[in-house]
Order: structure tokens, then C-alpha cells, then sequence
């Protein structure tokens, strides 16, 4: 019978206590409260997870506990980003709360702008959020200064305002008798990702646009989609926007010497859904969506990055997939049904069920793994349309059965054609 490897209930049911009301249900906040003490929270050490051999299997549709809950959001929880030793979350509140690893307390918060916090990605020593005002922030990690995440620019800036106004050739269409300037983005920005000095841009108003890190310069913007782009990924000089038109497209510069993208390929899924979010493996190979039917969908590009083959398809959940992240061999979903799959990849791309966790009230919004590995697994972490930030322990059934015997798999659920 397989054996796997448990964390102990004491471990499993670990969590920061909430932050008191009068924090968390103010409309305004003040420049003091950023730089306010954290507040308390249990504090433990992921190299303190205690272990126990069980000799049952885990289910690959049994629920599992969280390690911690972290509220503290006044909105739902948008997205999520490792920076350094910090744990961000975003919110439709218009915060972005900064978690300090390993005890997971509250460290402080930052953010401003109209509307609510839609992506953020961070890049060295630099934090990018996009906002529903449609402009992107940028702030600064510095430990010398108290105020930790500085803001140091809004794009498009004001140089590159001030360079393009006065030129009739500069503004575009964005809806009938109304005009913006290309540079900016004419509804949400929905998603973001930073690659080789470019930061890419992907909005609600069905553009993606090109920015270099260096200068905050706007360089690009490509009418992408048919629909609202949803999610961003960048692999190996290649960008994948997903779209609610149901495509994953391909986008990237023809050689060194090229100063703007081009369309490299079309990931076409299925007929009328949106393709709520992508993923793509570290060496390029394999890109996964997920869409607003529950379906998760792989495609295999040949060696040179120009042509993409569907290999796999399984059904992931019984409602939307609103987001996913990759950690090694394993894929992680999140669904509007709450629930969280973790799937294994196989050789050839395909996908079996590795577990179900759930435990979140409200739509599971966003994921994002930990490269650290922990008692031969890794944290995942997530959030919700419930306001929380759910902190989880994902074993490796493989080094697990290394640890204490050698076993067979047969959960397969999904195999590449």
C-alpha cells in the first residue's frame, strides 16, 4: 500500500490571527499607516514542520488543510508575487499587503491609484502593479529608506506625456468621438509580466503594449486580441497573452535586432469560452490555459518556438479556471468552484491528478508557488474572492515514496495524445 508523507495536524492547522476591525474596514489610509508596526501574528518556521509516517494514501479528490490564513485585505485578493523574502498580495481594495517570510506576519503596506490593484510582478529590485485607472506604478525595494516600497514612477510617464501630446498622429480610436494617445491604455490593466528589460502591458482594452524597464519608455502597443486579455507569460524571448476570445497567441521580436514584436502562432481553444489564464514550462516547450469551462489545455511547440501542436486536455474543475502556476513538474489550478487541483506532468505533457485542495469561501483568484522546497514538497499560495491569503503544504508522493518504498501511480487522468 503507498505510504505518504503527512505534516503533523498541529503543523496543518496553523494560522495568523485576523487583523482587528478598525484596520481592515478603513476607506482611507494615511502615509503613517504604511509605516506601522506589523501586526502580531503566530509565528512559525518552515524547517520546524514536523513529519509522520501514514500508511493511508491521500485521496486525489481529498480536501487539505491550510498551514496559515492571512487576512488583512479590505477587498478580494487579485494577485500575488514572491519578492525576496516578502510574500505580496493585491487587492481589489486598492492595498497590497507585504507578508514577511517564514513567519508570515503582516509587514506593512503600500499602494495607491484609482481603482483597484489587477496584477503585480516583481523584477530585482523593482515592484510593477497595474490598476483599473488603466496606468501601471512602480516602486522601489529599499531597505535603506523606513518607507520599504517607495513609489518612483507612474506610466506612461510624464516625459513620454509630454513627448507625444502635441502630435495629432500619436492618439488612436478608442471608442466613438473619443481619443487617447497610444501609450495609454484605454480600460483595466488586467495582467502583467517583465522579461529581458521589457515590462508587457495586457489590458481590457484588448492591447498589449511594450515598455522598457530602463526608462519606464512605452515602445509598443499591439492590437492582440479580439477580447479582453487576461493573462500574460514571457519564456525564452516569447510572450503568451491569453484572451476571453478563446486564444492564446504568441508574441516575440523576429531577431536581435528587431524593435517590434510580431505574431508567431495562434493556441486555439475551445469554441466560445475565455481563456482566463497561461502558463509555460521553464524551457519553453509546453504553454497550458485554463479556460471559463473548466478545461485545461496543453500545447507542444516545436524547437523552434514558431509552431504549436494541442497534446492534452482534461477537465480540471466543474466551473471556471480563473488562474495557474507552474512549480517544476507539477501544475497548479484555481477555479470560481473554490477549489485548487494540483496536477503532475508527465513526459509527454499530459496531466494526472496529483490532489483537490480546498478550503477557500469564495473563487480561488490567483496562485503562486514557492521554488523553496519544504519537507519534500512546496508552498502554494493563494487567493480569494474571500479576502484571504491561504498558505499550503504540496507533497511529492515521488520522494515520498522514495522515503519508504517503491511504489506504482495509477491515478492517471489525463494523457497526451
Amino acid at each position: 500500500m503507498l505510504q505518504t508523507v503527512y505534516p503533523l495536524a498541529q503543523a496543518a492547522t496553523l494560522s495568523t490571527p485576523l487583523l482587528s476591525a478598525s484596520s481592515t474596514t478603513s476607506s482611507s489610509r494615511s502615509s503613517s499607516d504604511t509605516d506601522e508596526s506589523p501586526a502580531t501574528s503566530f509565528r512559525y518556521d518552515f524547517q520546524d514542520l514536523n513529519f509522520k509516517i501514514s500508511s493511508l494514501p491521500i485521496s486525489c479528490s481529498q480536501s487539505y488543510k491550510s498551514l496559515a490564513v492571512l487576512s488583512g485585505h479590505i477587498g478580494s485578493v487579485s494577485s500575488l508575487a514572491l519578492c525576496g523574502e516578502f510574500i505580496l498580495s493585491a487587492s481589489q481594495g486598492k492595498d497590497i499587503i507585504v507578508w514577511q517570510q517564514p513567519d508570515l506576519r503582516q509587514f506593512t503596506k503600500f499602494g495607491q491609484g484609482d481603482g483597484s490593484v489587477k496584477a503585480l510582478v516583481s523584477a530585482g529590485n523593482k515592484v510593477f502593479t497595474a490598476h483599473q485607472d488603466s496606468r501601471i506604478r512602480v516602486w522601489k525595494v529599499s531597505r535603506s529608506s523606513e518607507n520599504v516600497f517607495k513609489l518612483v514612477d507612474t506610466l506612461p510617464t510624464t516625459k513620454d506625456y509630454l513627448g507625444k501630446f502635441m502630435k495629432q498622429s500619436n492618439y488612436v480610436q478608442t471608442r466613438r468621438h473619443h481619443k487617447r494617445l497610444w501609450i495609454e491604455h484605454a480600460d483595466s490593466i488586467s495582467c502583467l509580466a517583465v522579461s529581458n528589460g521589457l515590462i508587457y502591458s495586457g489590458s481590457w482594452d484588448k492591447t498589449l503594449k511594450v515598455w522598457r524597464t530602463s526608462d519606464f519608455k512605452c515602445l509598443e502597443s499591439i492590437k492582440a486580441h479580439d477580447d479582453a486579455i487576461n493573462s500574460l507569460v514571457s519564456s525564452n524571448g516569447i510572450v503568451y497573452s491569453a484572451s476571453a476570445d478563446g486564444r492564446i497567441k504568441a508574441w516575440a521580436k523576429d531577431d536581435a535586432t528587431s524593435k517590434t514584436h510580431s505574431l508567431k502562432g495562434i493556441l486555439e481553444g475551445h469554441k466560445d469560452i475565455s481563456l482566463n489564464a497561461v502558463v509555460v514550462t521553464q524551457d519553453g516547450s509546453l504553454v497550458y490555459g485554463g479556460g471559463s469551462d473548466g478545461y485545461v489545455m496543453g500545447w507542444l511547440g516545436n524547437k523552434d518556438f514558431d509552431s504549436w501542436k494541442a497534446i492534452c486536455e482534461v477537465k480540471a474543475h466543474n466551473m471556471a479556471v480563473l488562474c495557474m502556476c507552474l512549480m517544476g513538474e507539477y501544475l497548479c489550478s484555481g477555479s470560481a468552484d473554490r477549489s485548487i487541483c494540483v496536477w503532475k506532468r508527465e513526459i509527454n505533457g499530459g496531466l494526472f491528478k496529483h490532489m483537490v485542495i480546498k478550503g477557500h469561501d469564495g473563487p480561488v483568484k490567483c496562485l503562486q508557488a514557492s521554488p523553496v522546497r519544504v519537507g519534500g514538497g512546496f508552498m502554494l499560495y493563494s487567493g480569494s474572492l474571500d479576502k484571504s491569503l491561504r498558505v499550503w503544504w504540496v507533497p511529492n508522493y515521488s520522494d515520498a515514496a522514495r522515503i519508504t518504498s517503491s511504489v506504482e501511480q495509477k491515478s492517471a487522468v489525463c494523457k497526451g495524445k
